[in-house]
C-alpha cells in the first residue's frame, strides 16, 4: 500500500494546482491595488492643498442659466422684431416665397403650442436675412394666428430650419402656410 501514496499525492497536487494558481493571482492583484476607475492618482499620495469638491465650471449656477436663457430670448425677440419691420415694408407676398416651405409638426394632447417647421433654402451666393410670416389656418381656411420668424445669415446654397410656434392655434388641427417671405 505504500506504493500507492506517491501516485495519490501527485493526483491531489494536480487537482489543487489550478486553485493554487488562482489564489496567487488574486493575492497579486490585491497587492497591486490597481484601481482602473481612478484618475491616475495613487491612493497613498496626498496633495498639500485640498482639491475643490466641485470645479467652478462643472455646473453653472441657476443665475447663470437664467441669464443665458434671458439673453437667448432677447436675441430671438430682436431677430423677430427685425423680421416684422422688414415684412411691414413689403408689398405682396415678398421676394422669397419660393425659397421657403412650411410643415406642421405632430401634436400631442398636452401641447400648449402648435408648431411648424420653417425651411429656408438660400439660392444666392451670399448669406442673407430671411423674414417669414407663417399663418396657422383651420379646416375652413380661417386664420387662427400669424407668427413671424426671422433667420439671420442663412448660408448660400444651404437649407436652414426654424420653428414657428403659436399658442393661439394650440389644441386645434391647423395647417401652416407661408403668407409672406422676404430675403434681404
Amino acid at each position: 500500500m505504500k506504493a500507492n501514496h506517491p501516485a495519490r499525492r501527485t493526483r491531489t497536487a494536480r487537482a489543487l494546482a489550478p486553485v493554487a494558481a488562482a489564489a496567487l493571482l488574486l493575492a497579486g492583484a490585491a497587492a497591486c491595488d490597481s484601481d482602473t476607475s481612478s484618475e491616475g492618482t495613487d491612493r497613498g499620495v496626498h496633495t498639500l492643498t485640498p482639491e475643490p469638491e466641485e470645479s467652478p465650471g462643472g455646473s453653472p449656477s441657476p443665475r447663470t442659466q437664467e441669464s443665458f436663457a434671458a439673453s437667448v430670448s432677447a436675441e430671438s425677440e430682436r431677430v423677430r422684431q427685425e423680421a416684422t419691420q422688414r415684412l411691414d415694408e413689403v408689398e405682396g407676398r415678398g421676394n422669397a416665397v419660393a425659397d421657403v416651405s412650411v410643415t406642421g409638426l405632430p401634436l400631442s394632447g398636452s401641447e400648449e403650442v402648435r408648431s411648424a417647421r420653417v425651411r429656408v433654402t438660400n439660392p444666392t451666393d451670399e448669406a442673407a436675412f430671411y423674414a417669414v410670416k407663417v399663418e396657422f389656418v383651420d379646416a375652413e381656411d380661417k386664420v387662427l394666428d400669424t407668427v413671424v420668424v426671422g433667420i439671420e445669415d442663412a448660408p448660400p446654397d444651404r437649407t436652414v430650419d426654424a420653428r414657428a410656434n403659436s399658442r393661439e392655434a394650440a389644441g386645434v388641427k391647423t395647417f401652416p402656410r407661408v403668407a409672406q417671405a422676404e430675403r434681404g
